[in-house]
C-alpha cells in the first residue's frame, strides 16, 4: 500500500508539473505571434535602409564619416542579448559559451579594454562570473524590446566610439529561422562596412537631394539604432521560441511519464488485489 501511495503521489506531481509547463508553453506562443509579427515587418525596414547605404557608397568618392572609420582594435564593446529567466533550453548557455570565446579572443588587449554590455540577467550572471565588470543594468529593458531603449544605447555606443573611447563593438544574439530553429549571430555594430554587390556600381542616374553627405550623416544612425533594435527583437522573438519549444517537449515528456506511472499503479494494484483475494480463498480454506 505505502508503494502504491508513493505512485499516486508522484502521479500527482507530475500532472502539476504538466500543467505548469503547458500553460508557459501556451504563454510563450502567444509572445511569440506578437514579436515575430513585429521582426517580420522590421526586417524589410532594416535591409532597405542598409540598401540604401549600399547605394550611396560609391567606390569612387570617399564617404567621411567616423562610424565608417576603421581603425587599430585597442579597445572593444560587446553587447549580447540573453534573458532573464530560464526554461528555454540551450538559449542562454549557448550565448554564454559565445561570448565567452569571443573574449578570450580578445583577451591579448587585456580585461579592462574588453568592455561587456549584458542585455538580460543570465548573460549578466555569466559576466559577472566571468569576472568582468557590467558597463550597465539593462535587465529591465531585456524583455519588453523598445526603439527608445534601443536608440539610447546604440547612441552611446557611437558617442563613445566617436571620441575614441572604443574602436569596434560587436553583437552577439540569437537570429530567428523558424519555431524550432534559431541560430547564434555575433556581427559588427561598429564601424559599418558598406559593401557594394558585386558588379553594381551607383547608379549616375538617381539624383541625391540634398546631397549625398547629408543624406549619409542622417542614415548612417538611423541604420546603426535600426541594426541594434533589430538584434533585441530577435533575441526576444529566438527566446520565445525556444521557450515554447522546450515547454512543449517539457509537457510531452510529463504526459509519457505520467502514463507510465498510471500503468505502473494499477498493476500494482491488480496485484494487491489478487493478493488480497487470494488471502481471503486461503482464509476461507483454513476454517474448514
Amino acid at each position: 500500500m505505502a508503494q502504491l501511495k508513493e505512485i499516486k503521489s508522484r502521479i500527482q506531481s507530475v500532472r502539476s508539473t504538466q500543467k505548469i509547463t503547458s500553460a508557459m508553453m501556451m504563454i510563450s506562443s502567444a509572445r511569440l505571434v506578437k514579436t515575430q509579427r513585429l521582426i517580420q515587418n522590421l526586417y524589410p525596414y532594416e535591409q532597405t535602409l542598409y540598401r540604401m547605404l549600399q547605394l550611396l557608397a560609391d567606390q569612387e568618392e570617399s564617404i567621411d564619416s567616423p562610424f565608417l572609420q576603421t581603425r587599430t582594435v585597442k579597445r572593444v564593446a560587446i553587447v549580447a542579448f540573453s534573458s532573464n529567466t530560464g526554461l528555454a533550453g540551450r538559449f542562454n548557455d549557448d550565448i554564454a559559451e559565445k561570448l565567452k570565446r569571443i573574449v578570450a579572443n580578445y583577451m591579448p588587449l587585456g580585461k579592462e579594454n574588453i568592455l561587456l554590455y549584458p542585455i538580460g540577467e543570465k548573460v549578466a550572471k555569466a559576466v559577472r562570473n566571468m569576472g568582468f565588470k557590467l558597463q550597465g543594468d539593462y535587465n529591465a529593458i531585456s524583455e519588453s524590446p523598445l526603439y527608445y531603449n534601443a536608440q539610447q544605447i546604440a547612441e552611446k555606443l557611437m558617442e563613445m566610439y566617436q571620441k575614441g573611447e572604443i574602436d569596434h563593438v560587436e553583437l552577439i544574439y540569437h537570429h530567428f529561422l523558424t519555431k524550432g530553429s534559431q541560430v547564434i549571430i555575433n556581427e559588427p555594430l561598429l564601424p559599418i562596412e558598406p559593401k557594394i554587390p558585386d558588379g553594381e556600381k551607383f547608379a549616375p542616374s538617381y539624383i541625391v537631394e540634398p546631397d549625398r553627405k547629408t543624406i549619409l550623416t542622417q542614415l548612417i544612425p538611423k541604420i546603426l539604432k535600426v541594426k541594434f533594435y533589430t538584434a533585441h527583437l530577435d533575441s526576444v522573438t529566438s527566446e520565445h521560441a525556444a521557450r515554447m519549444t522546450a515547454m512543449r517537449i517539457a509537457t510531452d515528456n510529463a504526459d509519457d511519464l505520467s502514463e507510465e506511472l498510471t500503468l505502473e499503479y494499477n498493476k500494482l494494484r491488480q496485484q494487491s488485489i489478487t493478493n488480497e483475494l487470494l488471502d481471503l480463498v486461503g482464509g476461507s480454506f483454513d476454517s474448514h
